[in-house]
């Protein structure tokens, strides 16, 4: 049996690939115990100041298809489904603008506390977890459902490829600022041109756009 021919391009991006993994898993880890104080202050304020479990879960579509569950801090209430529907029942525009980006400026379902989390990116912080199961990468696309998958088009097979990431070009160009199109070309923008360095302008750009709330709703 003849051994496996590989190109140089298929060993650059291979080597790549543990590069990241290998960097994504050390922050992490060093991150995630930094954080920890933090971590724990939020999760007992949501415990006692609302009904319902401080963290929550939510399956997102991950690399090659898999799907995972994307750990937060909830910021919503327990019943954010129902009232989601009945709030789109009752309001036209707020259907039009949900259907267009997929959030809402006005949400009735965030908890007050929530909305400050949201825009400080601090209900994401459990995501560290995701990244050390190596379901998520420190910079990567945003991690999105089966039914945006599907409004990705041609650019599904970009997101695909990759590990999404607690941060990335979306968080540092705009946020919410941007329009869905918008989202969708530079998670596929990032996918094409990813390379460890511009990993770590991203990471360095997110704490500025986070502080300042660039974007944020």
């Amino acid at each position: 049996m003849s051994a496996a021919v590989f190109s140089p391009i298929e060993i650059g991006d291979r080597s790549q690939e543990i590069g990241k993994r290998v960097v994504d898993l050390a922050l992490a880890l060093i991150l995630g115990i930094a954080f920890t104080p933090i971590l724990l202050i939020i999760y007992l304020a949501i415990r006692f100041n609302s009904n319902g479990p401080g963290l929550y879960r939510h399956t997102r579509i991950g690399k090659n298809g898999q799907c995972f569950d994307v750990f937060k801090f909830r910021t919503m209430v327990i019943n954010s489904e129902e009232v989601l529907s009945a709030h789109l029942g009752a309001n036209p525009e707020a259907k039009v603008e949900w259907d267009l980006t997929r959030k809402l400026k006005n949400d009735p379902r965030v908890l007050p506390a929530g909305r400050w989390l949201r825009k400080a990116s601090l209900d994401e912080l459990p995501q560290f977890w995701n990244v050390i199961r190596g379901e998520m990468s420190l910079v990567g696309p945003r991690p999105i459902t089966s039914d945006e998958l599907s409004r990705y088009g041609h650019a599904s097979e970009a997101y695909l490829r990759v590990r999404p990431g607690m941060t990335g070009l979306w968080q540092v160009s705009g946020r919410s600022h941007t329009s869905y199109q918008e989202r969708v070309a530079l998670d596929q923008h990032y996918v094409a041109t990813r390379s460890i360095w511009l990993d770590v302008r991203i990471l360095i750009r997110t704490g500025p756009a986070l502080f300042f709330r660039e974007g944020a709703c």
